[in-house]
């Protein structure tokens, strides 16, 4: 590789990255945007397709614009912070629609992707590793794209601005008390991850140390410096990981100060979020996203509703206002736990709670289902949770997705029994290629 290619960008992928033809070869290529040309370093290949990194611009696209943060396109994480705002909803418009075409082979309207008042410092949950460098320094920040190499970052454009001088001042600390840090070769060191999710409607914030083996030595006396250099800090939980894996945490927790989770506000209810919880991570756009969502059922006091993955409770707690009952589903224990406590706090009496995999509970439940809001992973549904929803002939789906692609392939199979009647994307993830999309499929009555 680190042969150099001058090209013409056509397109942009579904993950960000300019569309670069030759011939019959096909470059992907990280900030590089449509109508752009410039000379193109090969860094590797996979599946026949290449992929690269800009040397030199030639022709440059009107709607670029200088980045906040330097790194943005190598450390992989805002793939568009180099183009002007207006044309990332236009992105991820197109992606949708394209999406639909391409693999649920249907041409229907997407409204315009609905933008954020504030497409900055957005993310309520940060998650950074912790390493030494090759000279042995204690870094911390974001890997690399398609490596596990840190990119040392003080602070991100795209992050609660109080996150970045907790992780400076930890890491700080990880050296005045000798604290080792993991080392993934070797499977040695104790402090792997920090987490730190932050409250948007109360001052409450809470940092999670992962690590590899509970009470390591000196907490205590880490904790309260800690603590004393950032009274904000409300709650701080260690998340024991001693897995060799590329997943953040671990499945055992415990409580070192605080009541080990903190609240937000979503639509006028509290919700209690732990360590572990699914919570959307744009506090603004959350709103926007699940009244979208909601305004699509039209309720009359009578529905029941399922909502499917549902995480702590957060639609299904605002949905039943008005439906008759709610039942939720999750799999995750915390967030399951989290929901029944959230439905306490907001006086919610008409909602079943179960902690089951989504697509188990609906096949082995024997009730009526009127409507189904879902909102599954990235990877979409599966068949038998979506062939359930056929054979119960559920009237009305709400789908609420943060992958195009998943999204389509799902809508693909239930075409035959269920037309799209409302696609509405919503930017949760400014400056990245990642778009949440709002739909509303009706079943076919014959």
């Amino acid at each position: 590789m680190g042969r150099i290619i001058q090209g013409k960008c056509v397109d942009i992928s579904s993950e960000g990255k300019g569309v670069v033809k030759i011939g019959k070869d096909i470059i992907f290529c990280d900030g590089l945007f449509p109508n752009e040309v410039a000379d193109i370093e090969i860094l590797y290949q996979r599946a026949g397709v290449s992929f690269g990194k800009v040397k030199k611009l030639y022709e440059i696209s009107k709607d670029r614009i200088q980045p906040r943060c330097k790194i943005c396109t190598s450390c992989g994480g805002c793939q568009y912070q180099q183009i002007k705002y207006e044309k990332q909803l236009e992105f991820k418009t197109n992606r949708v629609r394209n999406a639909l075409k391409r693999i649920a082979h249907i041409d229907t309207e997407v409204k315009p992707c609905i933008g954020a008042k504030h497409p900055y410092n957005y993310r309520n949950k940060i998650q950074v590793p912790f390493a030494k460098d090759r000279k042995g320094r204690v870094v911390y920040g974001f890997y690399k794209e398609n490596s596990h190499e840190i990119i040392p970052t003080k602070e991100c454009a795209i992050e609660d601005k109080r996150a970045a001088p907790i992780l400076w001042d930890i890491k700080e600390l990880i050296k005045e008390f000798d604290i080792p840090v993991y080392n993934e070769d070797s499977g040695r060191g104790i402090l792997r991850y920090v987490l730190i999710r932050t409250s948007y409607h109360y001052p409450e914030l809470m940092v999670v140390l992962v690590t590899t083996t509970m009470n390591f030595p000196g907490q205590r006396n880490f904790i309260n410096a800690l603590i004393k250099k950032h009274p904000e800090i409300t709650t701080i939980v260690e998340n024991v990981n001693s897995r060799h894996t590329n997943v953040i945490l671990g499945n055992k927790e415990k409580v070192l100060y605080g009541p080990g989770f903190i609240k937000d506000t979503i639509c006028d209810l509290v919700f209690e979020i732990s360590a572990s919880s699914f919570f959307q991570i744009n506090p603004e756009q959350v709103e926007i996203l699940y009244k979208t969502a909601l305004n699509l059922i039209d309720f009359n006091k009578k529905e029941v509703v399922l909502d499917a993955y549902s995480g702590v409770g957060t639609i299904g707690l605002i949905a039943s206002k008005n439906a008759k009952k709610v039942i939720s589903v999750e799999i995750v224990k915390d967030a399951h736990k989290n929901a029944i406590e959230n439905a306490k706090r907001n006086n919610v009496n008409n909602i079943e709670f179960y902690c089951d995999d989504a697509s188990k509970f609906i096949s082995n439940y024997d009730g009526d289902l009127d409507i189904v809001i879902m909102d599954p992973p990235r990877k979409g549904s599966d068949e038998r949770f979506l062939s359930t929803l056929i054979n119960k002939r559920v009237k009305k789906i709400i789908y609420i997705s943060c992958d195009p692609e998943t999204l389509a392939r799902d809508i693909e199979y239930l075409s035959t029994h269920y037309v799209v009647t409302y696609v509405q994307p919503v930017d949760l993830f400014s400056m990245t290629a990642h778009v949440e999309t709002v739909v509303c499929l009706q079943q076919i009555t014959k």
